[in-house]
């Protein structure tokens, strides 16, 4: 978006070019007090722009902020509100660091098993009966995500395992059969049939 005979573009196209045009001028007003009159004006003007946002925490404070931003930092008046300086501006956020949770098996994922951690606490029933028969169903869902083939046996050993010992599900137990999710070919294959 160009704004003047120049090709400089807008530092903050969400204002405009007449807002951009007037904060250009205010930076030439050789007058300290007429140019913080002009600054006061032009701040009235953004704000009268986004009317939604005045119940806004530091409202007046963002608007000075992009004052100063629209004016590259050239606006010498005394502002209202310590203003963002340009290094800051400019400066790469610091280093957030994620937890990494524990887990004994990554493809149930941790939710399943603290969910298996509530279900070996809870006291027998058939409250309990049901959870520990939705948990055993999604185990073999998340781990047939990951390996083609799935043994009953393997997801049984790794519930009793996760729950410490105190859910035991045998042979006798039968988990739902499923079908492994469709190869990239075929759901491919799928996408240019339903194109046709």
């Amino acid at each position: 978006m160009i704004y003047n005979t120049q090709q400089k573009k807008l530092i903050m196209p969400e204002y405009g070019r007449n807002i951009q045009n007037m904060v250009d001028y205010c930076v030439t007003v050789k007058n300290r007090e007429e140019r913080t009159k002009c600054a006061y004006a032009i701040i009235n003007i953004m704000g009268n722009m986004f009317p939604h946002l005045r119940d806004v925490n530091d409202f007046k404070h963002i608007l000075w902020d992009h004052l100063a931003i629209m004016s590259d930092f050239k606006l010498d008046i005394d502002y209202p509100y310590e203003v963002i300086k340009q290094e800051e501006l400019n400066t790469p956020p610091g280093h957030i660091d994620y937890s990494r949770p524990t887990m004994k098996y990554r493809h149930y994922g941790k939710i399943l098993e603290r969910m298996i951690k509530i279900a070996a606490a809870m006291e027998d029933g058939t409250e309990k009966d049901h959870l520990v028969r939705m948990l055993a169903s999604q185990m073999k869902k998340s781990y047939m995500q990951w390996n083609k083939d799935v043994d009953n046996a393997k997801i049984f050993s790794d519930l009793y395992e996760l729950s410490d010992g105190k859910i035991m599900l045998d042979e006798t137990y039968h988990l739902a059969d499923m079908k492994a999710n469709a190869s990239p070919q075929k759901l491919k294959s799928i996408k240019m049939q339903r194109k046709r």
